[in-house]
């Protein structure tokens, strides 16, 4: 919906980035703890992850195009906060839009937030939509 309220500003175009965190995927555990993982388990994975963004990001493009906006699908993988910064200057944004999925005090002091992140580091002005 706030998304939807930069269009009445003159917002045209909308990226929507999917970055999958690739610092996941080495850490992969089976179903029993500790079991280890074959390279088919990793790659299982990671199709499942592509898939799973391949659809939040369909979904989030349709609802936009819808709300007249042109829209393109980024899907990555890599360090979240990083990539969005990377598209930031490659694609030249005027406003980053990033959900906050309060993951707790302890975790967010320990690991940090990617909003926390992307405000910190953005040369644009950020929009943080608490999800």
């Amino acid at each position: 919906d706030y998304v939807k309220q930069l269009r009445e500003a003159g917002a045209k175009e909308v990226i929507v980035l999917h970055v999958i965190d690739d610092r996941k995927i080495p850490g992969f555990i089976g179903p029993d703890e500790g079991a280890p993982v074959s390279g088919m388990q990793v790659e299982k994975m990671i199709t499942m992850m592509e898939e799973d963004a391949e659809k939040e990001t369909r979904a989030t493009e349709a609802e936009l195009r819808e709300s007249g906006f042109d829209v393109r699908v980024r899907i990555e993988k890599g360090i979240p906060f990083r990539d969005i910064l990377r598209i930031e200057e490659e694609e030249e944004v005027s406003v980053i839009v990033v959900g906050s999925h309060g993951k707790g005090v302890v975790k967010e002091m320990l690991l940090g937030s990617v909003s926390e992140k992307v405000i910190r580091k953005s040369k644009k002005p950020v929009l943080v939509i608490k999800g």
